[in-house]
């Protein structure tokens, strides 16, 4: 059975057929789905849609194109939304310097104070990291002890793979690695321990091939499963057990959910 690590089934692009997307996670072998906050409305959503369903798990925070939102009263309902037992992480937070939909200097200010109030709530955390890298890593130096987290749709190069991982974070892998100009990708994901990877769509983002150009669905989780364990050499099976672990570790799911 599959994880699909990192999902914004709560997002409007699934309104019309979200019972349906689903049904057919569940059918292509998918059996628990971590569904991620960008805001505060879509991490009220995310929780409610974890509430609905027994396989469905989700994340509260603020995306870096959203923290220009943020006032007096988000981080205390953030805080009040993070009691429910379905939330399993504190996230999407991060920074994003490839769009910059809000300001980098609030960005960074805006970053610290999540990561700080993930570590209160006792929270791992899912990372958003776009032109970024270098900026990312050091705020997040010493925040991987405890429950550490996710580095969310890896973009990085192998140095900042280990670095991450060496401070108690997982590597998640969309379904870009599927992509023919994804090469490096490739070749980080060769040579890092399957033991500190997560599968993700995404969606409705990144579809993999051979699905790119339709609405991404955890469905296609698989087809990401399937090139991880082409690239390593290891049997489908083994990928899918371990990166199913994997999540159930960094986010502290029910083991008998997988």
């Amino acid at each position: 059975m599959l994880v699909d690590s990192h999902a914004h089934l709560e997002m409007d692009e699934f309104d019309g057929d979200r019972e349906k997307v689903i049904q057919r996670a569940q059918e292509s072998g998918v059996n628990c789905i971590v569904t991620v906050g960008l805001n505060l409305p879509d991490s009220r959503k995310a929780v409610a849609l974890a509430e609905s369903y027994d396989m469905i798990y989700a994340s509260v925070g603020v995306h870096p194109h959203d923290v220009k939102n943020i006032d007096e009263t988000t981080y205390d309902l953030l805080r009040e939304l993070s009691k429910n037992k379905k939330v399993v992480a504190y996230g999407e937070i991060g920074l994003d310097f490839f769009r910059n939909l809000s300001p980098k200097d609030l960005q960074i200010r805006r970053f610290g104070e999540q990561l700080e109030l993930a570590a209160e709530l006792a929270l791992p955390v899912i990372i958003h990291d776009r032109e970024a890298h270098s900026e990312t890593v050091e705020m997040l130096k010493g925040r991987g002890e405890g429950r550490g987290g996710v580095i969310h749709c890896f973009s990085g190069d192998y140095d900042m793979a280990v670095r991450c991982i060496d401070m108690g974070f997982y590597i998640s892998i969309p379904g870009t690695i599927t992509y023919r100009k994804s090469e490096e990708l490739r070749e980080i994901v060769k040579k890092l321990p399957i033991d500190r990877l997560l599968v993700e769509t995404d969606c409705p983002f990144l579809s993999p091939e051979p699905k790119r150009g339709k609405r991404n669905e955890p469905a296609y989780v698989a087809h990401t499963a399937r090139r991880i364990a082409q690239i390593k050499n290891l049997p489908f099976e083994e990928v899918e057990r371990m990166t199913s672990q994997n999540a159930s570790d960094v986010f502290g799911m029910k083991t008998e959910s997988l």
